[in-house]
C-alpha cells in the first residue's frame, strides 16, 4: 500500500473472481439478449436506468422469477409516484423463496450460546404449509395483516412466508420494543393474528416477554388469535393472554398438510408493512409490494453481493429492522440463512466470528457501529479465526468511516469485498451499495445500484459531484412504496419524499459523488448542522472524535444560539467516554484539535459535554433529532421507539448549555 491511501484501492477482485461473478454472467446474458456491449459497470448502469424496460425484464429472466411476467414492464414511467411496474404479472413472493424442497440447510439459528437449530428446505416448506393452513382456517386472507413480535427465530421466517403464500400482509417488531412502541405500530394496521415469543436472551440474561405480549394483545381489538412460540421456556403458561395458543396447538390440526397452494397475485400486491423510526412522532406505516421487494433483493443479492446457491448469508439484525426482510430474501437465491439472536458482543466480541467459522459464512452483514465497536477493543479476527469462506462483508445503519475500512482490511480479512451499503426502510433496499467488479476505495460506497438513477443535488436541484448535497433518485424503481397505510389521498407519502423536488425522490441523506463514481454519506439531511449558514454532515465530526481511544461514542447537534434566535446555531458535541473516565479541559482541547486538524474550524464544537449514554433506535442508529428536541425543551413524541429512552435524560436542562 502506498503512503497515500487515497491513491491505492484497499481491495480489487482477482481475474478468477471476476470470471465467476453472477454480475459478469448477467452482463453477458443481457448483452446477448439486447444486442448490446457493456465495457464496464458504468455502461451497464447507464443502460439500466436509461432502458428500464430492458433491464428489469432481463433481471426477471436471469434470476428465474417464478410467475407470469406479462409483456409490459413499465407504465407511466415518467411519474414519481405513479409509475406501474409489470402491470400484467402474477407471482407469489413465498413461492419464489420456497423453490427448493431439498434436505439441505435452509435456516441455521443460534440464540446467543444457548440454543442452536437447523431447518432443511424440506422442513421449512412443510412448516410454512402448516402455518398457512392454520391461517386460512382462522379466516386470514388476502390483504389481512399478520403481526410478529418475535426475536430473530426461524418462526419469524415461517410466519412471513405463510402470510405471503396466501396474500396476507406481514408486519413485525422486535421483542425489545415496549408495549406502547408496539401499539404505535400494530395499532395502526389492525392485525388479525399476533405471533410472539415467551421471551428472549440478551447478553447472557433471560428476558420474559409474556407480560408485554399480554398488554399488547389486550389493546389490539382486531386480533382473532395470539400464537406463542416457546423459546426461553419449554411450556410457557399463556392462560393470562386472551385468545392465546401455543404454536404447537395452533398447528396441531394441520400436521398432515404437505403442500402450499400459493396465491399468484399482481406484482403490486402488498407484502410488508414497515415502519419509520417514529422518534419524532407516531411511525409512518410504509407499504411495500411483493414484486418490488423480490426483484430488488434478487438484484442486490445476486448482482451486487454475488450470492449464489449454497452460500451462507448472515446479517446481524432484529425483526424490527429492514435488514431482516432483506436477509429473508436470500432464500430466493439459494442461500442458507444464518440467523443469530442476542448480543453480538458475547465471547468478548467474537461470537459472530465464531459463527462465521463454524458455519462457513460467505457473507457477513453488520452495522457500522459494530465495526467501530470491535475496532475500539482491538479485536483481530484475522489472527483468531480462519474466515476461510468469507467473501463479502456488508455494513449499513450509519456511515462507515475511512478508518473502519482500514480496520477491516487490517484486522478482519484482506481478500474481502467490503461493501458499505445505504438505502432504508423507505425502499426496503439500497440506493448505493457494493460492486463486485470494482475496487474498494477507502471511505467510499462503491456505486449506485443498477436500475437506480441516483444523483446528488444542490439546493437548487442541480446535479453535482465532488460536493455535498441531497441524495436523490430521478427515475422510478420497483421497490418504491405503494403508499402509506391510512393515507388514502397519498399526501403523507408525497410529503415524505417528493415535496422537495418535483417528480424526484429526495431521500433525506447528505451525500457526495466521488471521483471514482462512488458515494460518501455524511448523515441525515434533517440532522445536518448549519453553523453560520455552512452545512456540515454529522458523520464528519463523529469520524474525528471517535478516533480518540477515550471516546466510546458521540452525538452532535446544532443548538439555537443565541437562544432567543433561531437564525443561527452553535455546534454542541456530547461524548460517552470509556469506563471511569471524566471529561476534563485537556481532553476537550484534544477533541477540538483533532476536529480542527482533520475537518475545518467550522466543525469544531462550541461546547463538549460528557453523557452517560447516547439514545438510539432499536436498529442502533443514534437519534440527533430527539436529542436536539430535549436540549431545546421540546417534547419527544415517541420515546418508546428508542432502545434506551432513559438516555434522553442525560441531555435535559444542562446548565452548561445556557451560556
Amino acid at each position: 500500500m502506498s503512503a497515500d491511501k487515497s491513491l491505492t484501492p484497499l481491495w480489487q477482485p482477482s481475474p478468477e473472481r471476476l470470471a465467476a461473478l453472477r454480475l459478469t454472467a448477467f452482463m453477458g446474458a443481457a448483452a446477448a439478449q439486447w444486442g448490446r456491449q457493456f465495457a464496464g459497470y458504468g455502461e451497464l448502469h447507464a443502460w439500466s436506468v436509461d432502458q428500464p424496460e430492458e433491464f428489469w425484464r432481463s433481471l426477471w429472466d436471469f434470476t428465474g422469477v417464478i410467475g407470469e411476467r406479462g409483456e409490459r414492464v413499465l407504465l407511466d414511467g415518467d411519474k414519481m409516484p405513479g409509475a406501474r411496474w409489470f402491470p400484467e404479472a402474477q407471482l407469489n413472493f413465498a413461492e419464489n423463496l420456497l423453490r427448493s424442497r431439498a434436505d439441505t440447510d435452509a435456516l441455521i439459528f443460534q440464540g446467543e450460546d444457548k440454543v442452536k437449530r437447523r431447518l432443511s428446505h424440506a422442513e421449512l416448506y412443510l412448516r410454512v404449509a402448516q402455518f398457512a393452513a392454520a391461517l386460512t382456517a382462522l379466516g386470514v386472507g388476502r390483504g389481512d395483516r399478520v403481526a410478529a413480535y418475535l426475536p430473530n427465530l426461524p418462526e419469524a421466517i415461517i410466519a412471513m412466508l405463510a402470510a405471503a403464500s396466501i396474500g396476507a400482509i406481514y408486519t413485525s417488531a422486535s421483542p425489545d420494543f415496549g408495549v406502547q412502541g408496539v401499539l404505535d405500530r400494530f395499532g395502526q394496521v389492525e392485525p388479525k393474528l399476533l405471533i410472539a415469543a415467551d421471551g428472549y436472551y440478551y447478553n447472557g440474561r433471560t428476558i420474559d416477554s409474556l407480560d408485554k405480549v399480554a398488554a399488547v394483545a389486550a389493546q389490539l381489538p382486531s386480533l382473532e388469535r395470539v400464537v406463542i412460540v416457546p423459546y426461553v421456556q419449554a411450556a410457557p403458561d399463556v392462560a393470562s393472554i386472551g385468545k392465546a395458543q401455543l404454536l404447537a396447538d395452533f398447528l396441531a390440526p394441520y400436521r398432515a398438510v404437505e403442500d402450499i397452494a400459493f396465491a399468484r397475485l399482481p406484482f403490486a400486491h402488498p407484502l410488508y408493512i414497515m415502519y419509520s423510526s417514529g422518534t419524532t412522532g407516531v411511525p409512518k406505516c410504509i407499504v411495500h409490494c411483493a414484486g418490488g421487494a423480490l426483484l430488488q433483493h434478487l438484484k442486490e443479492q445476486q448482482l451486487h453481493c454475488d450470492i449464489r446457491p449454497g452460500d451462507r448469508l448472515f446479517y446481524f439484525t432484529t425483526c424490527g429492522w429492514m435488514m431482516w426482510n432483506w436477509l429473508a430474501s436470500g432464500l430466493a437465491s439459494g442461500a442458507t440463512l444464518l440467523l443469530y439472536d442476542g448480543s453480538p458482543f458475547l465471547g468478548r466480541g467474537t461470537i459472530l466470528f465464531d459463527l462465521a467459522d463454524d458455519q462457513g459464512m460467505t457473507h457477513f452483514g453488520t452495522s457500522a457501529k459494530f465495526i467501530d465497536a470491535i475496532a475500539k477493543i482491538n479485536l483481530a479476527p484475522a489472527r483468531t479465526h480462519q474466515l476461510e469462506k468469507l467473501r463479502v462483508m456488508l455494513s449499513t445503519g450509519s456511515p462507515l468511516v475511512p478508518e473502519a475500512f482500514d480496520y477491516v482490511y487490517r484486522a478482519v480479512k484482506q481478500d474481502l469485498q467490503l461493501a458499505s451499503i445505504s438505502g432504508g426502510t423507505d425502499i426496503v433496499s439500497c440506493f448505493v451499495l457494493g460492486n463486485p467488479l470494482a475496487p474498494v476505495w477507502r471511505g467510499e460506497i462503491q456505486c449506485a445500484a443498477l436500475g437506480m438513477a441516483v444523483a446528488v443535488f444542490d439546493e437548487d436541484g442541480r446535479p453535482i459531484a465532488g460536493e455535498k448535497g441531497e441524495l436523490v433518485c430521478t427515475r422510478p424503481f420497483p421497490s418504491m412504496p405503494i403508499g402509506f397505510w391510512n393515507d388514502a389521498d397519498g399526501q403523507k407519502y408525497h410529503a415524505a419524499y417528493f415535496a422537495r423536488f418535483a417528480n424526484i425522490w429526495c431521500h433525506g441523506d447528505f451525500a457526495e459523488v466521488t471521483e471514482h463514481g462512488g458515494f460518501i454519506i455524511y448523515g441525515r439531511s434533517d440532522a445536518t448542522l448549519n453553523p453560520g449558514g455552512v452545512r456540515i454532515g454529522t458523520a464528519e465530526i463523529y469520524r474525528q472524535v471517535e478516533k480518540l481511544p477515550e471516546v466510546v461514542e458521540s452525538i452532535v447537534i446544532g443548538q439555537n444560539w443565541p437562544p432567543e434566535s433561531s437564525n443561527d446555531v452553535r455546534v454542541v458535541l456530547f461524548v460517552k467516554l470509556a469506563d471511569d473516565l471524566k471529561l476534563d479541559d485537556e481532553l476537550i482541547a484534544r477533541i477540538k484539535q483533532v476536529i480542527r486538524d482533520n475537518a475545518t474550524s467550522r466543525h469544531v464544537p462550541a461546547k463538549v459535554l460528557q453523557v452517560g449514554d447516547i439514545p438510539r433506535t432499536k436498529s442502533g442508529k443514534i437519534v440527533e433529532l430527539a436529542v436536539r428536541k430535549v436540549v431545546h425543551g421540546e417534547a419527544v413524541k415517541n420515546a418508546e421507539a428508542l432502545a434506551n429512552p432513559e438516555a434522553l435524560e442525560h441531555f435535559r436542562a444542562r446548565p452548561e448549555l445556557k451560556a
